[in-house]
C-alpha cells in the first residue's frame, strides 16, 4: 500500500526555517523528501548543505552585518559578513556566526583575507574559516561572504568601538593617551558615533598627500574656468576661491576639523573637544586612527519584491 504523503504547510516550512536558518525552498523540499518529519528534515538539510552552498556562490551578497569585538581595551577587530537578504541578516544563526568571525579576527595574526580564510577555525580546529563559512551557507541557504576584516592594536592608549543601526556600520577608534578611564572612553565613543554618522576620510590634514590637494585644486580651477562669470575674475581672486573651497572640503573629510556633533554652541570642532577632554583627563588624548565599515558599501544590491517571491515559491 502506497504511503500517504503529508501535506506540507507554510507553518511547517516557517518552523523548519526558524530551526535551521535554511532557505525557504530548501526547507519545503526537505519536508517533502522526509514526509513532514521535522527531525529528518533537519538531517536532510545538513546532509545536502555542501552541494547547495556551491550553487549559491554566484549570487550577490550585499546585505549583512558589521560587528566589532574589543579585547582588553587594547585590541579590536571589525568584520563585515554579507548575506543576500536583509531577512537573513536579522537571523540569530547568522548574527552568532558574524560574532564568531569577529572573535576569530581579534585573535588572528592573518595579514590579509586569504590568510584569514585559510587559518584554523577557533571553534573547531579541524576546519578552516572558509570551511566554517561553507557550512553556514549550507545551513542558512543563502550565499554568504566574509568580505573584509581589520584588526587594530593600540600600543600607547586604548581602542573603543561603536555599532550603528544594529550592525549596518561598525567603527573602531584607536587613541593615544596615558590615561584610560571611563570619561576618556566615553569621549572616544562619542567620536566613534560621529565617525559613523559623518564618515570622515582622515583623522587630520597631516594624513592628506600634497598630490590629493593639488588634484582637488586642479578640479576646482577647471570648474571655475567653465563658469562664464567666475572665469573672468582676477587670478588672485580665483586662487582665493580655490583655497577657500579646498579648506571647506578638508573640514568635512578630516575628523578633527569637523564640528563636534554634540557641541552645545554648534561651533566646537572635534579638535577643540579633544583638547577639553585632555585637560579634564590630565593627559593628551588624541585619535591615532579609525576604521569605519559600512555594510554593502560599493556592492550592487538586488532589487526584488520579496513578498511576491515568497508567494511564488510557496505555490511551486
Amino acid at each position: 500500500m502506497e504511503e500517504l504523503k503529508m501535506a506540507i504547510t507554510a507553518a511547517m516550512v516557517k518552523e523548519l526555517r526558524e530551526m535551521t536558518g535554511a532557505g525557504m525552498m530548501d526547507c519545503k523540499k526537505a519536508l517533502n523528501e522526509t514526509n513532514g518529519d521535522m527531525d529528518a528534515a533537519v538531517e536532510f538539510l545538513r546532509k545536502n548543505g555542501q552541494a547547495k552552498a556551491e550553487k549559491k556562490a554566484g549570487r550577490i551578497a550585499a546585505e549583512g552585518l558589521c560587528t566589532v569585538v574589543v579585547k582588553d581595551d587594547k585590541t579590536a577587530a571589525v568584520v563585515e559578513v554579507n548575506s543576500e537578504t536583509d531577512f537573513v541578516a536579522k537571523n540569530d544563526t547568522f548574527k552568532d556566526f558574524v560574532e564568531a568571525v569577529a572573535t576569530q579576527a581579534v585573535n588572528s595574526d592573518a595579514a590579509d583575507l586569504e590568510a584569514f580564510m585559510a587559518e584554523a577555525w577557533k571553534e573547531d580546529s579541524s576546519k578552516t574559516v572558509k570551511d566554517a563559512l561553507v557550512e553556514k551557507i549550507a545551513v542558512i541557504g543563502e550565499n554568504l561572504n566574509i568580505r573584509r576584516f581589520e584588526k587594530v592594536v593600540a600600543e600607547n592608549g586604548c581602542v573603543v568601538s561603536y555599532i550603528h543601526g544594529g550592525g549596518r556600520i561598525g567603527v573602531i577608534v584607536e587613541a593615544e593617551t596615558s590615561v584610560v578611564n571611563d570619561a576618556v572612553k566615553e569621549a572616544l565613543t562619542n567620536l566613534a558615533m560621529q565617525i559613523a554618522a559623518l564618515s570622515p576620510k582622515y583623522v587630520s590634514r597631516d594624513e592628506i598627500s600634497e598630490e590629493y590637494i593639488a588634484h582637488e585644486k586642479e578640479i576646482l580651477r577647471a570648474q571655475i574656468m567653465n563658469d562664464p562669470k567666475e572665469s573672468q575674475k582676477p587670478e588672485k581672486v580665483i586662487n582665493g576661491i580655490i583655497e577657500g573651497r579646498v579648506s571647506k572640503e578638508l573640514k568635512e573629510i578630516c575628523l578633527v576639523d569637523q564640528v563636534y556633533v554634540k557641541a552645545e554652541d554648534g561651533k566646537q570642532t572635534v579638535g577643540k573637544y579633544l583638547e577639553a577632554v585632555s585637560k579634564e583627563a590630565g593627559a593628551t588624548v588624541s585619535v591615532k586612527r579609525f576604521v569605519r565599515f559600512e555594510t554593502g558599501e560599493g556592492l550592487e544590491k538586488k532589487q526584488e519584491d520579496f513578498a511576491a517571491e515568497v508567494a511564488a515559491q510557496m505555490n511551486q
